[in-house]
């Protein structure tokens, strides 16, 4: 499977756009975030990744679980990484991409919002039914385009289960 750390900025932004239309359920319940959440920290156990993981229905933390090695900075990464795809109802490695696309470093100050709050940063995913954004899902703890991969990964097997 080709990560998107692999792929050039058009491809990675096609790819990013794919996975947003692809990775949609026709509904999820707390026993979804659940076992998302649970599946996420499995495949991070199996590849000896150090993350943090949460899992949001709306505004309700459902699921969230730390192993060892990470610590209260990843909550803050999630949290704000959690802000961007809520504000902006895309993934938050593609608004990244998106800007950096176009020469933008300082994304919040060009989108004019606080960086204490947001952060531009991959990992953090929405959780679709139909359109609707109805949750989000994120990781923090290793690499940007790691983290988006992990949870793409978890999301689709959690689809097709």
């Amino acid at each position: 499977m080709t990560g998107t750390a692999d792929l050039d900025t058009t491809a990675r932004l096609e790819l990013l756009a794919t996975q947003d239309v692809e990775v949609r359920f026709s509904d999820f319940t707390h026993d979804d975030a659940i076992a998302l959440g649970q599946r996420i920290i499995t495949l991070a156990r199996e590849r000896q990744q150090t993350i943090s993981t949460s899992v949001w229905l709306g505004e309700q933390l459902v699921f969230q679980a730390a192993l060892a090695g990470t610590s209260a900075d990843n909550d803050g990464w999630m949290n704000r990484k959690v802000a961007v795809v809520r504000r902006f109802d895309k993934a938050s490695l593609h608004i990244a991409e998106q800007m950096h696309a176009f020469g933008i470093e300082d994304i919040a100050h060009a989108r004019m919002v606080d960086p204490m709050d947001y952060a531009f940063n991959g990992g953090a995913f929405p959780i679709r039914v139909g359109s609707a954004q109805v949750g989000v899902v994120v990781a923090s703890g290793v690499d940007d385009f790691v983290e988006h991969d992990l949870v793409v990964e978890a999301l689709r097997a959690h689809l097709e289960r």
